[in-house]
């Protein structure tokens, strides 16, 4: 059978109406078109579906049985089409986003689950990657957006701060540097350091830029996360660099002291980055613009 949705839909009208006039109606077709694509439907079928007496019609069980399967197929087009439009309004689907790891462990929890919790249906996979590698990715079309240090080259892509993200030095309590407020990494190049894990974002960073300093660091040990670091420091184990927010956090509890970092590298911003806006998927849109993303339009002009 030939049949489409169109079809369907004025077969199931005629017969919940009981009237090809009534059904037409429903249909928004003119009664002789209705007429005519009902004789069409039956030709095509091989048997009657309509009983057509003085008062209206009657399904016949051939017709009985069209109807139940019109009605099958059309709530699955609704299915269909209710689930395209979550697709195209970013409530479903996964959504790759690429972080560095001040981003991925400060900035984005707070900001991010709201959002989610209502998508339910939306599925977010995150990449922790050093902001050089998150930029090259999106050149090459690799990505459509993430979260990055203003220190890197991002030319030809959008840069949009979102927050700050200065990195600091902490020591113990009894450190001799735990008197000083402000040190230059290059004045403690020397000094036992506690790192993260090999393979973590923000240690490439800054071990690259010990070594641009003179290093590389001594690391002592290399923890997974920034509280067990903290930890260490506090203990005497070694100096660390950590974010501002990060170093605030546990400081209270640990008891170590914070110093600022005067190189410029330290000093640095978290930025949305990403390439042409109207190229970005609805949710990729939804998401940067609940992060701080301006209007499109407004503002936005490439690195």
């Amino acid at each position: 059978m030939r049949l489409d949705l169109a079809d369907l839909r004025l077969f199931l009208c005629v017969v919940d109406a009981g009237s090809i006039t009534q059904g037409a109606m429903q249909a928004h077709l003119a009664l002789a078109s209705a007429s005519e694509r009902l004789r069409s439907i039956e030709a095509d079928a091989g048997v009657a579906l309509l009983e057509r007496h003085a008062r209206g019609v009657v399904a016949t069980p051939a017709g009985e049985a069209l109807a139940h399967h019109a009605r099958l197929i059309l709530r699955q087009q609704a299915l269909l089409k209710g689930e395209l439009h979550d697709f195209a309004t970013g409530a479903r689907g996964t959504l790759n986003l690429y972080a560095n790891t001040a981003a991925l462990t400060a900035f984005l929890p707070p900001r991010l689950a709201p959002w989610l919790a209502g998508r339910p249906r939306l599925h977010v996979e995150l990449k922790e990657r050093t902001s050089a590698e998150i930029v090259a990715a999106l050149s090459a079309g690799l990505a459509e957006a993430g979260i990055v240090s203003d220190a890197v080259d991002a030319r030809g892509l959008h840069l949009h701060p979102v927050a700050k993200d200065h990195l600091v030095l902490i020591a113990g309590p009894d450190h001799r540097l735990a008197r000083h407020s402000a040190v230059a990494l290059a004045d403690v190049i020397d000094q036992p350091f506690v790192g993260l894990a090999p393979g973590n974002a923000l240690q490439d960073h800054i071990d690259e830029q010990a070594r641009t300093a003179g290093g590389p660091l001594a690391l002592r040990i290399r923890m997974k996360t920034f509280e067990g670091l903290c930890e260490m420091v506090a203990h005497g184990i070694g100096l660390g660099i950590v974010p501002q927010g990060i170093a605030s956090r546990y400081r209270r509890r640990l008891g170590y002291q914070t110093l600022a970092l005067t190189d410029d590298w330290a000093r640095r911003r978290l930025c949305l980055c990403f390439g042409d806006w109207d190229a970005l998927s609805a949710p990729m849109q939804s998401l940067l613009a609940h992060l701080g993303a301006p209007p499109a339009g407004d503002g936005r002009s490439p690195a």
